[in-house]
């Protein structure tokens, strides 16, 4: 399935990052390959499964909002996806959240707001703890 939305992996683990136009997906995912996180795909992401990956014309492209669209970037090969995060406004993200899943490929679900600062911290906090890394005592991953 192609979706509209950003990818990035750490250690072959990918996020999803989904949201309308406009909600940080791309600005999130530079901020977390400034990290020294892999990129998979921006602005579109084809997942089978839980194998995420580039369409073949975006594949290595990145866009940056304010400068344009920037190719060659290092792309993961092989990551597969193990938490979707979802783009919203701050609003909207839920202080003590309950377990979701995105029914599509099994997988953790948890709702963030892209701009804030710590974004991409908790994201990194998140793929911990989806990956058994990390235990809460209540929250999106508490069992």
């Amino acid at each position: 399935m192609l979706l509209h939305g950003s990818c990035a992996s750490r250690d072959a683990a990918a996020i999803l990052l989904l949201g309308p136009s406009g909600s940080g997906k791309s600005d999130l995912l530079l901020r977390l390959i400034a990290r020294g996180w892999d990129l998979v795909a921006d602005d579109q992401v084809v997942v089978d499964g839980v194998a995420v990956s580039a369409p073949p014309a975006l594949r290595g492209m990145l866009e940056v909002r304010g400068l344009g669209v920037f190719r060659d970037v290092a792309v993961a090969e092989g990551a597969r996806l193990t938490l979707v995060v979802e783009l919203v406004a701050r609003d909207r993200v839920v202080r003590m959240p309950m377990p979701a899943h995105w029914a599509p490929a099994g997988v953790p679900r948890v709702a963030l707001h892209a701009f804030d600062a710590s974004a991409p911290e908790k994201v990194s906090l998140a793929l911990d703890a989806a990956l058994g890394r990390r235990a809460q005592r209540a929250g999106a991953f508490a069992a």
